[in-house]
């Protein structure tokens, strides 16, 4: 096991794991000789430590999964589904969920401290990927004194590290809950993110990205990157429904640049508020490390011969129909692969009008699943 420096860190209202001298060897063949992850537990872990989940953020997550985030003031971000008596039931399970690797939320990442040279790692931050964040999520895991999990449950490219973990620890793990992902990042979303990337590279405060050192933020470049990447995490029906054309604040409407009609004011609000509680650099990296995410051909290969046991492994993966983020097609490619493998495999696609971000709202029928799921295969 590894042994780590566990420290409570009253300002964010987190626990701080930090690593010394560890040489985390990355993607890119760079190397973090030491480096911080912060987490939150939330319930207790029983006796033989066989009640362990680990929840995997999305993009734009924190380890702040439920109960009160200092960074927004509000709810955790699945304060929905975590928690006592909740789909995901803090009284039966020990709930962990961690800030990835190049995060900015208290983990290593590009807005954080360089050990060796005492200056912040700005543009300098050495490229993570999907892996990078996982292995340093073992560390973690490591250094809770934990074996192996019960559950990894994600999100978007929380589902990608839940598999992730299936491909490279596959004996550290029980069961998956793996929903609205894919086995690669399309085309169409590596465009998105780019133009969100060459909105905030783009932005004169940006400094390639030594803003910080520099005393600027690159604040619109970030919240135009933020109003794009939000359309796409909702539903063309869902937009209709909540905005159509109606104006703001107005009768009429203004023959300007201003905002005429709720949904530019409604995306606005989006890219001023996201400004204030997220780190430019770490949207730059984390994007680039959804878009190196590849395991559509090497999936298939990955788990039928895998080093490492993987038979016991029961998988839950959940899709949207509104979603043209990541579609159900793309989900149901990994549940053909499973079901070819003769692997334990659950699928549900969720009918709503919600877009991507269903996994977020009130959707019963996940609540329902994700419940019944857990309790299913766990073995009191």
């Amino acid at each position: 096991m590894i042994e780590a420096k566990l420290n409570t860190n009253k300002e964010r209202d987190c626990e701080i794991a930090s690593f010394k001298n560890v040489n985390l060897k990355l993607s890119s063949g760079n190397i973090l000789k030491n480096f911080d992850i912060a987490y939150k537990t939330f319930g207790k872990l029983n006796i033989d430590k066989s009640n362990a989940i680990l929840i995997c953020h999305a993009l734009t997550g924190d380890q702040y999964v439920t109960g009160f985030n200092p960074i927004t003031g509000k709810d955790g971000w699945w304060s929905r589904m975590v928690g006592p008596n909740k789909p995901i039931d803090t009284n039966k399970f020990f709930v962990i969920c961690s800030n990835v690797l190049g995060g900015c939320a208290g983990s290593t990442g590009p807005k954080e401290l360089d050990p060796i040279d005492k200056k912040i790692y700005g543009g300098n931050f050495p490229s993570v990927t999907i892996k990078d964040m996982v292995k340093a999520q073992v560390y973690l895991i490591d250094a809770l004194k934990i074996n192996k999990l019960f559950s990894v449950v994600g999100g978007s490219m929380g589902a990608m590290q839940a598999l992730q973990w299936s491909i490279d620890y596959p004996d550290r793990i029980e069961t998956i809950i793996h929903i609205a992902g894919a086995l690669k990042h399309s085309a169409q979303n590596i465009a998105f993110h780019e133009v969100g990337r060459q909105a905030i590279m783009n932005d004169p405060l940006w400094h390639k990205g030594n803003y910080i050192l520099k005393g600027s933020i690159p604040e619109r470049g970030l919240s135009v990157a933020r109003m794009i990447a939000h359309i796409t995490y909702l539903s063309e029906n869902a937009m209709h429904r909540k905005f159509g054309r109606k104006l703001q604040s107005r009768d009429i409407i203004s023959f300007g640049f201003d905002a005429d009609f709720q949904i530019e004011s409604y995306l606005r609000y989006q890219g001023r508020s996201f400004v204030e509680r997220f780190d430019a650099n770490s949207y730059l990296y984390l994007t680039r490390a959804m878009d190196y995410f590849d395991h559509a051909d090497s999936y298939k290969k990955s788990i039928e011969f895998s080093q490492n046991p993987n038979n016991h492994i029961r998988y839950l993966i959940v899709s949207f129909t509104s979603d043209w983020l990541f579609p159900t097609f793309e989900n149901k490619i990994i549940v053909e692969t499973l079901n070819y493998l003769s692997k334990k495999v659950s699928f549900l696609e969720i009918e709503t009008d919600k877009g991507h971000d269903s996994f977020l709202l009130n959707e019963p029928d996940l609540d329902f699943i994700t419940r019944g799921f857990l309790e299913a295969n766990f073995k009191k």
